[in-house]
């Protein structure tokens, strides 16, 4: 049995550090590995290590702006709750407002990648999908399709699962993300005896602007680790356990991916990537050992599961804490008194995003993602630095090192990166936070208990 507390009507404690670095791989490694080294191959070439580095700096200095919010600020709604207690109502708003346009896309974009996977995997065994029920509309050039049944279906099914409780969802999470680390070891165990150094050379084909538009393409698979904090109400010792997690799931999938990169691109010449979506497998399968492709195959199917898992899981608290505060329905933060959950709010991001992953093609659906995430870490850094100001005497269980110039280069970092991104997602984002504006003013500003 295991131990639990809770308010009355309130979220049940039952995290530690083991489960939250679990729920940050979980989160981590999955598309960016298993679908995204192989259109950063083609962008810079084997520099994609250096490209994973950059990406993972960038990360690990917000990484420890987080880490101290984390622990300071244990409440539901990351960098959200972070962001009303420094920058006030209308700063934490719109940061709100992009998380809920990151984390969703991000559940409906991997949810389109987990189906080719899941397609790819039972056509194995002779099983095919009528072509129709495969894809959005308008996704497959010359084919008429009307819906992608499988990204729905796995949205719905793993909607159940964090409507019926977190305690459930973190066993769900913690059995696929060793079965997925184990088929990434196996991976680099087998695809290592295969290198050929020569395809490392030249190590930077496309220059440093090549290396870099790979980092800003890339970054998305470090997108998850502050997944994390939005536990923190569910966590047993938040001040201690939210940093060990954050900062330990980062490191841990950032060896795994410049690894797997260096052995990808020491197998197949990274040119031989291009319009490639299993690069991974492709690799193995280059190399004769396709008994192994297969279970990397399985391996990224249940990498995607775990990375929609909880980031389904990371939106709902952001809207449970909005919901909260006022700025959204309070329909949105009830809790269902016999799960513990936020029933409503986790079953209306499953039904809305399992829907737009149905119909909308992938393509479309990561225009916004990287930039969304970029600009709420760098505000998060600045928010550090606001509230070491403003409460110096605040209780910091974890404090981050080398303030200002640690939050100053996670600013500096995550803008570079920003403008390696291309003007229609600029232009994009500004209409998206343009709309958060209208609706503040419109209902949020209205409702909001602070006012």
């Amino acid at each position: 049995m295991i131990a639990t507390s809770r308010k009355p009507g309130g979220l049940a404690k039952v995290l530690g550090p083991f489960d939250l670095i679990l729920m940050g791989i979980g989160a981590i490694v999955g598309t960016g590995i298993f679908v995204l080294t192989g259109t950063g191959a083609v962008t810079a070439g084997p520099a994609l290590t250096l490209s994973f580095i950059v990406a993972a700096v960038a990360c690990g200095f917000a990484a420890l702006c987080y880490a101290e919010f984390a622990s300071t600020v244990p409440v539901a709604g990351s960098i959200y709750t972070y962001s009303y207690a420094t920058l006030g109502e209308l700063a934490a708003w719109m940061i709100g407002w992009d998380l809920l346009l990151e984390y969703g896309l991000a559940t409906s974009a991997v949810s389109v990648g987990w189906s080719g996977y899941f397609q790819s995997l039972i056509s194995g065994f002779g099983i095919h999908l009528p072509v129709q029920l495969t894809a959005a509309p308008g996704a497959l050039p010359g084919v008429t399709t009307w819906i992608n049944l499988p990204a729905l279906c796995i949205m719905l099914i793993l909607t159940a699962m964090l409507s019926w409780g977190v305690r459930e969802s973190a066993r769900l999470n913690n059995i696929m993300v060793a079965i997925k680390i184990g088929v990434v070891l196996l991976f680099i165990a087998v695809g290592s005896r295969h290198v050929q150094p020569a395809n490392w050379q030249p190590f930077l084909p496309y220059g440093y602007n090549g290396m870099l538009s790979a980092a800003a393409l890339v970054f998305f698979a470090f997108i998850g680790f502050d997944a994390v904090t939005s536990a923190a109400e569910e966590v047993k010792r938040p001040e201690r356990d939210l940093p060990i997690g954050i900062i330990g799931s980062l490191a841990a999938c950032t060896v795994l991916y410049v690894v797997v990169s260096a052995i990808m691109t020491g197998i197949v010449p990274y040119q031989q990537f291009l319009g490639v979506d299993h690069p991974v497998s492709l690799a193995l399968k280059y190399a004769g050992e396709n008994w192994v492709a297969g279970f990397v195959d399985l391996g990224a199917i249940l990498g995607m599961t775990t990375v929609i898992l909880v980031m389904a899981y990371g939106q709902t608290r952001i809207i449970f804490a909005m919901s909260r505060d006022g700025l959204l329905p309070k329909r949105l933060s009830t809790v269902h008194p016999r799960f513990h959950t936020p029933f409503f709010a986790t079953w209306l991001v499953g039904i809305v995003f399992g829907l737009i992953a149905a119909v909308v093609p992938l393509n479309v659906l990561t225009e916004l993602i990287n930039i969304g995430t970029l600009a709420a870490f760098s505000l998060v850094s600045i928010a550090v630095v606001i509230l070491r100001k403003k409460r110096p005497d605040l209780k910091r269980a974890f404090r981050c090192p080398g303030v200002p110039v640690i939050p100053a280069l996670a600013v500096i970092f995550c803008v570079m990166l920003m403008t390696y991104l291309s003007w229609f997602t600029w232009v994009a984002f500004v209409i998206w936070l343009a709309i958060g504006l209208v609706v503040y003013f419109g209902y949020a500003r209205k409702h909001s208990l602070l006012n």
